[in-house]
């Protein structure tokens, strides 16, 4: 036990002003979606990186921000009801309405931005693959926090580790065994990782072909997401599926084929030509 981190103990209210309270948890949704907005209209602004203007303006970025928080408030509660703990609420309908409880899915999350990209790009006539660019390109900053705000709130820990982790932590509510500070590792390849492989792929070009951030982030998310898993501990009305496969890894394969499929599919389109440099002429 010598080898193991005191785990740092943080209050769970992030700001408390009377009655009023701010959890850590809503706190990493408002930051994500605050700093997520800022990045994606410096993106917008950036005319080199879409080969002209970009085809979502900064009104309907501006605008579209509260139709994916609906999005995703929704999408995630509604994936981790269905996904994670539906016997539960099937008998507890009133809990679902607790979201001050816990309890969201990424997986519904995403499915619910997708939701909110069609919806809102049919409504104003915009390109749906260029907003989900957008809105993928910002996305890891939102998952970053939110699984800082996990290791805050000592949720979601990893499964026991061994002496060769030096690093692994006994958790307030996780029993006696110390674990592997798995929200770090998701934070590390879901968040960091996941936004350098897309800011990289952004400053090369990307952004002139539509949907091939989108196919980016799907992919390397879900991969990434199966790696977590491995030191993860599963949810406990869940437990280990088939195959000591857990929920996250087989909700990440589809995941996986869709965006291979958007991949090549934007890989096939010509990016827009840069418009060419006026040649001097001289007179006879």
């Amino acid at each position: 036990m010598f080898l193991t981190i005191a785990f740092p103990v943080f209050d769970p209210t992030a700001i408390a002003i009377g009655p009023f309270a701010i959890r850590w948890y809503a706190l990493a949704y408002i930051g994500g979606i605050v700093f997520g907005w800022l990045y994606a209209r410096a993106l917008i602004k950036n005319e080199k990186l879409w080969g002209g203007p970009a085809p979502v303006s900064l009104l309907q970025m501006d605008d579209f921000i509260l139709w994916v928080t609906i999005g995703i408030i929704l999408g995630g509660r509604t994936g981790y009801v269905l996904f994670y703990n539906l016997p539960f609420f099937l008998n507890h309908p009133a809990d679902i309405l607790k979201l001050w409880e816990g309890g969201m899915s990424f997986h519904g999350g995403f499915m619910g931005c997708v939701v909110a990209v069609m919806a809102f790009a049919w409504k104003r006539g915009t390109s749906v693959l260029s907003l989900g660019d957008l809105t993928t390109a910002v996305g890891p900053i939102g998952l970053f926090l939110g699984r800082i705000a996990n290791f805050i709130n000592s949720e979601l820990w990893g499964r026991p580790a061994d002496d060769s982790v030096p690093w692994r932590m006994v958790f307030p509510n996780g029993g006696p065994l110390p674990r592997h500070p798995s929200q770090l590792y998701e934070a590390g390849l879901e968040g960091i990782l996941l936004f350098i492989i897309l800011a990289l792929m952004i400053r090369g070009g990307a952004l002139k072909r539509p949907g091939l951030i989108l196919g980016s982030f799907i992919l390397v998310y879900a991969l990434a997401r199966i790696v977590g898993e491995f030191f993860r501990e599963p949810d406990p009305q869940l437990g280990f599926l088939w195959g000591g496969l857990t929920m996250g890894m087989l909700l990440s394969v589809p995941m996986i084929v869709a965006g291979l499929i958007l991949i090549v599919v934007a890989m096939k389109r010509k990016p827009p030509m840069s418009p060419a440099t006026p040649v001097a002429r001289t007179q006879p």
